[in-house]
Order: C-alpha cells, then sequence, then structure tokens
C-alpha cells in the first residue's frame, strides 16, 4: 500500500479534481436536471463503476497497451463520441413526458446506469487520466504496483462518489423546480440533448492525445 504521505495527497489532489466542473459532473448533472434525483443517482454509480473498470484495467496494464496504440485509442475516441451523439439524438426524438424516471422502473433505471458506466468507459480522457494520475502515487518500495493502482482506484471512487451523488440530488431538486410545465419539460429535453451531443463533438474533437 502507498505511504501515509501518499495518500493523504492523492486524497487531496482527487478532492479537487471531483469538484472541478468536467464532462462526468456535467454528464450527471444533466441527467439529474432533465430526469430526477434517482436517474442522477444512477448516472453517477454508472460513472464510477467504469472508473472501477478503468482502475483493473491500469492494474492490468491494458490502459497503457490502448494508448500505446494510435488504433485502439482512436476505436475509443470516435466510439465515445458516437456513443454521446446517439444518446443526444435519441433525447431529441422522445417524448419529453417520457424523459421522467420513476422509482418503481427498473428497466429503465438500469439503462441510466448502463449508459454512464458506457459513457465513462469510451472516454479517452480517462484511460490518459489513470495512466498519468495514479503512477504518481505508486510506490514500488511500498510493494505490488498493481495492487497499489488498485487500493487507489477504489479510494478515489469513495472519495469521489458522494460528491456525485450529491450533485444528483442536488440537480433533482433543481430541475423539480423547472420542470413544473409541459413547456419546461421540451425545455429540459433539448437541454438534456444539447449536452449530450456537445460533449459527443468535444470527444471527437478533442479528445485527442497531445503531440
Amino acid at each position: 500500500m502507498p505511504g501515509i504521505g501518499s495518500i493523504s495527497m492523492f486524497s487531496v489532489a482527487v478532492i479537487i479534481f471531483a469538484l472541478t466542473p468536467g464532462p462526468d459532473m456535467l454528464y450527471i448533472a444533466t441527467r439529474s436536471v432533465t430526469q430526477g434525483r434517482i436517474a442522477g443517482v444512477c448516472s453517477a454509480l454508472g460513472v464510477h463503476a467504469g472508473v472501477l473498470v478503468h482502475t483493473l484495467a491500469a492494474a492490468l496494464g491494458l490502459s497503457a497497451l490502448i494508448a500505446s496504440s494510435a488504433a485502439a485509442f482512436s476505436c475509443i475516441r470516435y466510439a465515445g463520441a458516437a456513443y454521446l451523439i446517439y444518446l443526444g439524438i435519441k433525447t431529441l426524438l422522445c417524448d419529453a413526458g417520457r424523459l421522467e424516471v420513476s422509482a418503481y422502473e427498473p428497466r429503465k433505471l438500469k439503462n441510466i446506469f448502463n449508459q454512464g458506466l458506457i459513457t465513462n468507459l469510451l472516454n479517452p480522457k480517462v484511460i490518459l487520466f489513470f495512466l498519468a494520475f495514479l503512477p504518481q502515487f505508486v510506490d514500488p518500495a511500498k510493494g505490488n504496483v498493481s495492487l497499489q493502482l488498485v487500493f487507489l482506484g477504489f479510494l478515489m471512487v469513495g472519495l469521489t462518489l458522494p460528491i456525485d451523488i450529491a450533485i444528483g440530488l442536488l440537480g433533482g431538486s433543481v430541475g423539480a423546480l423547472l420542470q413544473a410545465g409541459r413547456g419546461m419539460q421540451r425545455t429540459g429535453k433539448w437541454f438534456s440533448a444539447s449536452v449530450f451531443i456537445f460533449l459527443g463533438l468535444s470527444t471527437a474533437l478533442f479528445g485527442g492525445r497531445k503531440a
């Protein structure tokens, strides 16, 4: 396990990153504002399930392998962009009233969870983040490097998941105030779709590796 000093610095850095607006925060907030608290929480859980998968991939060396292959990295990049744009178009074509998610519709909640998971897994910047960030806090002298990476990944989820759940709950409260009328529901649909398409285009245009 990494030393106490490394863990402390890692924890502070992770919390700062979690509080800095980014694609995941925007995705979760958009879901919660337009579809309610439960949708926001499910999105947060899906995103962080993706973080755990990235953690295991980094520990096994898969992330480094993907990042070193221009073809594989580009495939993930464009697949992620296409998926986000697909979600945006799907939202546009959906009736505004059907965006509402009931606590008694587990199938829809499962879909929202899976969408958050896939969105995170297909985000090339997350792969680069794990390759560039986590190793800085690993000390080979402290034991198995892979186990240290797994520990840091799980610690990251433990620190950031409550923040993203809070964002989901807060966004749901804001959304409940905004969506009182049918007109606001239509506005919410267009807003949600626009955000997804924007994130998709950003991933396609600016999600590549720096030279």
